[in-house]
């Protein structure tokens, strides 16, 4: 179930993502993928991993990376650390 909180916290994930990756939000869906899709590169993907551990105020293993390859894995992966604290 999704809950209010949840629904905030993902519309901050996509607009940090956005912001980032210089799009606009209706450009970036929940599986479109930021290498292949948007041209992000590895220094994108530190940044938005940054960003979100800043906006969040967790930690962010670097080797989930890996699962961060589009908003349902940012999703996901935040949504783990912010459980985690």
């Amino acid at each position: 179930m999704t809950t209010a909180i949840d629904t905030a916290r993902m519309a901050r994930i996509k607009e940090i993502v956005c912001e980032i990756l210089e799009l606009e939000e209706d450009e970036v869906t929940a599986t479109s993928l930021f290498s292949e899709d948007h041209d992000a590169d590895s220094l994108r993907a530190i940044e938005i991993l940054a960003s979100l551990e800043k906006a969040f105020g967790v930690v962010i293993n670097q080797t989930e990376l890996t699962r961060m390859v589009n908003l349902a894995g940012v999703y996901e992966v935040v949504t783990e650390a912010v459980n985690a604290r």
